[in-house]
């Protein structure tokens, strides 16, 4: 599930014109990073909320500024795991 994530997270990046060259799960989604600007980090956190089923918190956009790719596609994948188990 996390390499499917991490597939769809830098798909969408590149689809919304960032770098992706280089990106690794060490990279920021913020600044010194892939750099996603606030309403950019709000467009990639719908995307992987339709693509997933998920619902992020108002109040997580500043946590997932700080997170690298490798913590969100984590933490997606790891949600993922959890709604598809707990419909179970």
């Amino acid at each position: 599930m996390r390499a499917e994530v991490h597939a769809f997270v830098v798909e969408q990046l590149a689809d919304m014109n960032y770098d992706v060259e280089g990106l690794d799960d060490d990279t920021t989604l913020g600044p010194s990073g892939v750099d996603l600007e606030s309403l950019a980090l709000a467009d990639l956190a719908v995307r992987v909320e339709d693509r997933f089923g998920l619902t992020f918190a108002d109040d997580e956009s500043e946590q997932l500024a700080l997170m690298t790719v490798g913590e969100f596609t984590t933490m997606v994948a790891n949600r993922v795991t959890e709604a598809t188990s707990d419909r179970a």
